[in-house]
């Protein structure tokens, strides 16, 4: 693949690994350096035409790999670059391999979600002029050495045939995980991975759960009184021989004692009738229009002039 600038000098090395920035590599000593500014656009403008050329040859309808694509996202291309032929003396482009690392959700042997991050091939391509002479297994190796990875290890985006046929035939990768997304990945996949990140915590066994704690067992078998009034007893059918003791004086509590039973309803209300009002319950009821009857029955035996007072 030719371009109209020097791809020879642009790209030293025969293999050139670009990470996002699109950064020229160093040149070598002895040699003209133009403006970077212009060698960061003959990187990116390399980068835009390989991805146009392996969009073209998967039949994709638009390109995955493009500068402004590698700029935005931590992904690794490696270029290869033919030596040999010298057109113009400018030197040529055979192919490319473009990885980077993904948080992928893959299922394994048991049907079982794993979060994993590994190592994806996201593009791939060699001319067709030059394909089947070695520069794919050769471009595909140094890869694996520079990423220090194992070809089983790897999660291949939506691989064609012709790759498929090409990791069966170098690297014996034939058996596939099934996936339900575009990713595919073969098996000795888990051989390596960690375990997930998050894991649920073990279920405890039936007989290990305990609701409540040693001291809490402890507390709940003593039994609370409740307070006053609500200590007392349940009514009874046959009323008690002597009813509770009244308070002497208006404003003190009744007694506290043991638990004791309700006092019948009517013996209560008989009790009340027959207790003299206080002075100051009179005066009350006295000034009180809305009084029922016999309340005003009983402020009527006022004196006249306690009435006059107010």
């Amino acid at each position: 693949m030719e371009f109209p600038f020097d791809v020879d000098a642009l790209l030293p090395e025969r293999i050139t690994v670009l990470d996002q920035h699109l950064r020229p590599p160093a040149r070598r000593p002895g040699t003209t350096t133009p403006a970077r500014v212009d060698l960061q656009q003959q990187i990116m403008t390399i980068v835009d035409e390989l991805g146009k050329a392996s969009a073209k040859a998967q039949n994709l309808p638009a390109p995955i790999t493009s500068a402004s694509r590698m700029q935005s996202n931590r992904h690794v291309i490696y270029v290869l670059k033919d030596t040999s032929a010298r057109p113009a003396g400018k030197g040529a482009i055979i192919g490319f391999l473009k990885v980077g690392y993904k948080k992928l959700f893959v299922l394994d042997d048991r049907e079982a979600h794993n979060e994993v991050e590994p190592l994806c091939i996201l593009d791939f391509y060699i001319h067709e002029s030059l394909q089947r002479h070695g520069h794919g297994r050769e471009l595909f190796q140094h890869m694996l050495q520079k990423e220090r990875v194992e070809p089983h290890q790897l999660a291949i985006d939506r691989p064609s045939q012709k790759l498929l046929k090409f990791l069966n035939k170098h690297y014996n990768l034939e058996t596939t995980v099934p996936q339900v997304n575009n990713f595919v990945i073969f098996e000795g996949f888990f051989a390596h991975q960690h375990p997930p990140a998050r894991k649920l915590p073990p279920k405890r066994a039936e007989g290990d759960i305990k609701p409540y704690s040693s001291s809490d067992r402890e507390f709940l078998k003593v039994a609370v009184e409740p307070p006053w009034p609500l200590n007392r007893a349940p009514r009874r059918a046959t009323p008690p021989a002597h009813p509770p003791p009244r308070s002497s004086s208006l404003g003190n509590s009744p007694e506290r004692g043991p638990l004791r039973p309700f006092v019948p309803e009517q013996e209560l209300l008989r009790s009340l009738r027959l207790c003299p009002p206080h002075p100051t319950a009179r005066l009350l009821l006295a000034t009180d229009p809305g009084g029922s009857p016999a309340q005003r029955r009983r402020t009527s035996s006022l004196p006249r002039s306690d009435e006059s007072r107010y």
